[in-house]
């Protein structure tokens, strides 16, 4: 039986004092809040809220032979994509679009993502209107951030959003988005006087400043939903708690002076071990922000097309491996790019079932968006912009179909970021310039 939540707003947050600054803690879509059937709003009829997430790994995917000689449904996952089995009837891949140059010369790294991002290639390296900009500003003003913009290595620069203004830097550091998210609105997370300080709400908890409020709310909610509250403020408090991991000082060894206090503040990365898991802290974020209606749009780059990423032990890049790496004879491919991607895929996988924990009445929060997967070149040791790689994970609440293996071989990719808009509701129905510009969706992704 469903809770009386009469008086709960979708959007109702709990707020509270801690350290004398204000925290604000989104709640997740209660079932007491929907139609018998799980699917809408009961107070409105409203359809619960579609979003979005793009992705970016670096440096392609894999030779030009990467991709399944079988369209549609019955096709072979690449090997590199074997982390991503557990989401093959849920994902889409796109094999064989590519970005044209239209005698602008290629900028490595940058004007492939230009092209198939904003649907425009320039020779002034202009950037703007990128497709999650696009659609951030089509649904992102009805929830508190209209998006979220994250980058794993702890360059700023290494963002791709944009909006017409020009490019968003990212967030570096988990630490500030923590605060900015728990924080009392829009302030900078930079600043020297933010308050309250992330050391501080950590160590206590953001829980204890809503705990009253808490215990009033669990009252009215029935027992679907207070399971559904309890779980969501466990997974709260864990990652409270990887947090706080990062506030830790490592232990002193003899043979060397007292290490500086380890935070993570978002500075420069340069171990993809460590990439990781500031990757994971970000995800659990993005995935509370958007459970909680804070943001129906987020964007995560793992680090720049450049990288500098590098292997534990390994003082050779993944970048300088796609340049001087030869391709195995017997296997085809990079070995040792290989592995990078793979740890990519890995995480990109973990972010999906993330996402797919959430429940939100008969789908989970997954099968509510589009995880939306791009890098800059396809080839990685060709920088190629020929046979662009996409992958797409997630239904949009029904707008596409998954499972499929989409061939468009010599079309533009900017086919591909029109489709994403059109799926997330966006009215547009020409997109890029040029060679280009495109009139019409990728055929037969569209429900």
């Amino acid at each position: 039986m469903k809770s009386s939540l009469e008086n709960l707003s979708r959007r109702r947050v709990l707020r509270g004092m801690l350290a004398g600054g204000a925290v604000t803690v989104g709640l997740p879509i209660f079932d007491g809040l929907l139609n018998e059937n799980g699917n809408a709003f009961a107070a409105s009829g409203a359809p619960l809220p579609t979003r979005f997430a793009s992705w970016f790994w670096p440096c392609g995917f894999s030779e030009q032979d990467w991709a399944p000689k079988t369209a549609g449904r019955d096709y072979e996952l690449p090997r590199q994509l074997e982390a991503l089995k557990p989401f093959k009837e849920r994902l889409n891949l796109f094999s064989g679009s590519h970005v044209f140059l239209d005698g602008v010369a290629n900028q490595t790294h940058f004007t492939g993502v230009q092209g198939l991002m904003t649907g425009k290639v320039t020779s002034s390296g202009d950037y703007f209107n990128s497709v999650d900009g696009v659609i951030a500003d089509n649904i992102g003003s009805r929830s508190r951030f209209k998006s979220l913009v994250v980058v794993c290595d702890g360059d700023p620069k290494a963002s791709w959003s944009a909006f017409a203004s020009g490019k968003v830097p990212g967030e570096v550091s988990p630490m500030a988005l923590y605060t900015r998210i728990f924080g009392p609105g829009y302030s900078d997370p930079n600043a020297a006087t933010f308050v309250p300080d992330p050391e501080t709400m950590v160590t206590k908890s953001v829980l204890s400043g809503i705990s009253e409020q808490r215990a009033d709310l669990s009252k009215s909610l029935g027992a679907a939903d207070k399971q559904k509250l309890d779980y969501y403020f466990t997974a709260l408090r864990s990652l409270e708690q990887q947090l706080e991991i990062q506030l830790q000082k490592p232990s002193p060894l003899e043979a060397c002076s007292k290490p500086e206090e380890a935070k993570d503040d978002g500075h420069p990365l340069f171990l993809i071990e460590e990439g990781m898991v500031r990757h994971k802290l970000f995800c659990s974020l993005m995935t509370h922000a958007l459970a909680c209606d804070q943001t129906r749009v987020v964007n995560l780059a793992i680090t720049q097309g450049m990288t500098g990423l590098r292997r534990d032990g390994d003082p050779t890049s993944h970048h300088s491996y796609t340049h001087e790496e030869p391709v195995d004879p017997v296997l085809g491919y990079q070995v040792k790019v290989a592995w990078f991607q793979r740890q990519y895929f890995e995480n990109l996988r973990d972010y999906a079932a993330m996402l797919d924990s959430v429940k939100e009445g008969d789908k989970s929060l997954l099968d509510r968006s589009i995880l939306f997967a791009f890098t800059d070149h396809s080839a990685p040791r060709l920088h190629s912009i020929l046979n662009y790689p996409f992958i797409t994970i997630g239904n949009a609440n029904g707008a596409i179909k998954t499972g499929m293996h989409f061939s468009t071989p010599g079309d533009t990719a900017a086919r591909v970021t029109l489709t994403m808009q059109q799926a997330m509701g966006v009215h547009v129905s020409s997109w890029g310039a040029g060679s280009n510009q495109c009139n019409s969706p990728v055929s037969g992704v569209l429900t």
